[in-house]
Formats: structure tokens, sequence, C-alpha cells
């Protein structure tokens, strides 16, 4: 398979390779996803940097958490019935040395999830880690029923998966974003009356 990869850490054009690697085979429990987006997030930045200090976890790194594609492979206990389904992903790079900047990824069948025929593969590879950032930050204090919920940078990733996740859970939103969003672009984003756009 074409992959991307790095050796060592810095800018990604010091470290950043591109080339040939053996396609990677699913092992029990997983599947193998033919990649068609790589979702890319400042984490996936900051690991290649060393901005957290850690230094390289493996010799030789796949970066990025996020992807989406379709199935094409499962591991020894995972019905076949996956083969063939789009899928989106997460958590391909975390604690593990391959990610999704590769023609394909294999990951455990519990971190890859189908994404209905409706939504974008280009959707899917970005719902990952905004997706689990914005839940985290709607519930981790316990239920938001009937609660006001202001989410700041409404218009960002993390923020319009909040937006969506505490109107879904039955809050009032309050979402403060760029002046150059607008109510409009609040709209498509599956927004209702129930939530109230503050630009800054």
């Amino acid at each position: 398979m074409k992959a991307a990869w790095y050796e060592k850490q810095g800018a990604a054009h010091d470290v950043l390779i591109v080339g040939e690697m053996d396609d990677p085979q699913p092992r029990a429990g997983e599947v193998r996803i033919r990649v068609a987006f790589s979702g890319i997030n400042p984490g996936d930045v900051k690991k290649r940097q060393d901005a957290f200090g850690v230094g390289m976890p493996y010799p030789r790194v796949i970066p990025h958490s996020d992807g989406s594609g379709t199935v094409e492979a499962v591991g020894e206990g995972v019905s076949r019935g996956w083969i063939g389904r789009h899928v989106w992903c997460y958590g391909a790079q975390s604690y593990r040395p391959f990610g999704t900047a590769a023609e394909f990824t294999a990951i455990p069948l519990k971190q890859v999830v189908q994404l209905p025929e409706s939504v974008p593969l280009e959707q899917g590879a970005c719902l990952g880690i905004p997706g689990i950032t914005a839940h985290r930050a709607v519930h981790v204090g316990g239920s938001v029923e009937g609660k006001t919920v202001l989410v700041q940078g409404g218009a960002g990733a993390v923020g319009a998966c909040a937006v969506q996740l505490a109107h879904r859970a039955g809050a009032r939103v309050i979402a403060r974003a760029a002046r150059k969003a607008t109510r409009r672009s609040h709209r498509e984003l599956g927004q209702t009356r129930s939530c109230s756009l503050v630009k800054t």
C-alpha cells in the first residue's frame, strides 16, 4: 500500500515520507478499511512535532487517528457481513503505530462505526476526535435536558458537534461564533430555533 509515515519528529516537510509498505492484515477482532479519507486533527500534528515531549512512541508512525472508507477484510471473530460497508473510524493511531494516512488501516472493530449511505465519506472522516470531544464537553457534567448550554466556537468542528449534541439532548443552545459565521450556516448544520447564534 501507499502510505505516509515518519521515523523522527519535526515539521511535516522535514520528516514525512511517502512510500510503499505491506498491506496490514486484520488480527482477531479487527477489520481492514480501504481508506477513502484521512482526518487530520491538531493532536496528530502535535504528536508529529513532539509538542507533548514524549518522543517517538514507535520506530515508525503512520499518522492520523480519524478516517473513513470501506471495510474490505475482517479478522477472526468478526462477521463477514462487515465487508463492503462504508464506515468511519477513530483512534486508529491512538496507542497504536499505524493510523489512517495510508491506503489501508487495520483497526479493532470497537473503533469502527457504520456510516449511513446518505452521509458522505468526507464527513465520516471528520467525526472521530471532534465528535468525541464535543460529546465529552456536553455530557461530562450530567444531563443537559431543559438547561441552556453555551458553545464557544459553535461554527468549528467540535463546536458544531456540541451544538447538535446539546440540542438533541433537550438543551437550549447558545452558540458563540466568529463574525463570519451566519445564522444560515448554522441552519445548514441542522440547528433549529432552539439554537441562538452570537457573533463575535
